[in-house]
């Protein structure tokens, strides 16, 4: 039982991440009904970010563990949600009125460009987070040992998706947002600068998969420029089975993917816990196929 919890932790840890890096899927769906190929070159460049701002700067020896860290993580989802931002500006934005292909060749082109500049920059080889950035101590919960950084990675994750579900839903620019999503020529007729909301979702998008990847940098304290792929990819698959474009749907599917792998790996094999993953997809499409959440899609009369 006890490795059982203990997997279930590691679970939602990992499921944080995924979750944190879908919600930018989602979104980006949600809105311009587009995939965001380069999403994932987003959250790689947030993990060498996090690297060099914290080799260069030295945050933690400044400010102490927990105030660097936050420091950091603000810096890093703040120059991340610059580049997203860019990219919606040059990639995106002057596509909107060309057919959809030209917009899916634009993100693929992105991504490339992305991942072969973080190459260039810092090398093919694996790079390394400095050790003992993080205490290596664990915290008792009703017997059970859990290490600090998970549940310092699971926490923020949910504070982050709760700020973001309240933001969307109890603002006025939430509003927006959700306005845009169900139908762009509405929401200009009644006064939303649909392209200003746009950009919006480009920030915060970017933002927390820059968060990710700083999480994945502190957590395994190695990254590559080729890691993007198979965290955005398992993202995509998250966004997919909680349900593309709705956001608590992002969550739930990050959260259960990551238990899905962990439990898989521990009790069956590490070898098949992508197989896994993908087999639950594949039977909650073929029952449900809008997702677990499903999305919610307005029909214009």
């Amino acid at each position: 039982m006890e490795e059982f919890f203990q997997q279930l932790t590691n679970g939602l840890a990992v499921g944080g991440i995924y979750a944190l890096i879908a919600l930018g899927y989602t979104m980006v769906y949600g809105v311009l009904k587009l995939i965001n190929f380069a999403h994932g070159d987003l959250f790689t460049i947030g993990s060498y970010l996090g690297l060099t701002l914290l080799t260069s700067l030295a945050l933690t020896d400044r400010l102490g563990p927990a105030a660097g860290i936050a420091v950091l993580a603000l810096m890093v989802m703040g120059l991340v949600a610059l580049v997203g931002a860019l990219l919606e500006r040059m990639a995106y934005r002057p596509l909107r009125q060309s057919p959809r292909l030209s917009a899916v060749v634009s993100a693929l082109g992105a991504s490339i460009f992305f991942s072969n500049t973080v190459m260039l920059i810092y090398g093919a080889r694996f790079q390394v987070y400095p050790q003992g950035i993080l205490p290596k101590t664990a915290i008792e919960l009703f017997g059970l040992y859990i290490p600090l950084v998970r549940v310092l990675i699971l926490g923020s994750s949910v504070v982050m998706m709760v700020a973001l579900y309240t933001f969307i839903q109890r603002t006025k620019i939430g509003t927006a947002i959700r306005a845009a999503a169900i139908d762009q020529d509405a929401a200009r007729l009644m006064g939303i600068d649909v392209n200003r909301v746009i950009l919006l979702v480009f920030l915060i998008g970017p933002a927390l998969g820059g968060a990710a990847g700083l999480m994945v940098g502190l957590h395994y304290g190695q990254i590559n420029f080729t890691m993007g792929w198979v965290y955005g990819l398992k993202a995509f698959t998250a966004a997919i089975l909680g349900g593309i474009g709705n956001i608590p749907g992002a969550m739930v599917g990050g959260l259960l993917l990551g238990v899905i792998e962990a439990l898989g790996a521990a009790y069956l094999s590490v070898a098949w816990k992508d197989a896994i993953a993908f087999g639950v997809l594949i039977f909650i499409l073929i029952v449900r196929p809008t997702g677990l959440l499903g999305e919610r899609v307005a029909e214009k009369v």
